[in-house]
């Protein structure tokens, strides 16, 4: 079984555990993988793309407010090294339109006081060769964090890396080596994000 049907198996089964199995069940028969033509181009643009990230969108094409047909999906799929901290998987589409990255021009390039703002060492200082895929936003609207595969990595990353922003305090941290090891930290991690009352308005 690849690491994305594993992941999504075990996020059925706490979803299910912690009071959300109609949610869940929801879900899967509400949403569908992205098209062919669509993950095409995300590995046009991102030749380095983890198969496991494909696979993820082949099965579910995004969950922040994705339209399916005539519903909408806002769910919570995936996690961080931020405890209980759940985040929403954007759709390819999603993913190939948003890359705009020059908010990140000050802090890639180091030029807060390091006190203030604290940046992996494992994450470039040369913006313009900055290659990143955002692929994830925390629970509001990423304003508070957003998640990274980061394709240009300082000499001491590892390409494909994966890379979580946090605002206030504001930090850049590599949080895996790879899209896979942070799949495979989530499930060890439990599906800390998930929680008992994220089903309330469900």
């Amino acid at each position: 079984m690849d690491i994305a049907k594993q992941y999504l198996e075990g996020l059925g089964k706490a979803c299910t555990e912690r009071g959300g199995k109609e949610a869940w069940q929801k879900l899967c028969r509400t949403v569908w993988g992205a098209e062919e033509k669509d993950l095409e181009q995300l590995q046009q643009k991102y030749p380095c793309v983890p198969k496991s990230l494909l696979d993820l969108l082949g099965q579910i094409d995004g969950t922040y407010w994705r339209e399916y047909g005539t519903e909408s999906v806002l769910f919570y799929l995936l996690g961080s090294d931020v405890e209980e901290y759940p985040y929403y998987l954007l759709s390819t589409q999603e993913m190939l339109e948003d890359t705009d990255l020059d908010w990140l021009s000050g802090y890639i390039q180091r030029e807060f006081d390091p006190e203030d703002v604290e940046i992996d060492e494992r994450i470039t200082d040369c913006f313009s060769h900055l290659c990143w895929l955002h692929f994830s936003d925390c629970m509001n609207n990423g304003g508070t964090s957003q998640l990274f595969i980061d394709f240009s990595p300082s000499p001491k990353g590892k390409v494909g890396q994966v890379v979580r922003f946090l605002h206030d305090p504001d930090e850049l941290a590599v949080i895996a080596d790879s899209f896979d090891e942070y799949l495979q930290k989530l499930m060890e991690w439990d599906y800390d994000f998930i929680h008992d009352d994220d089903w309330e308005d469900s």
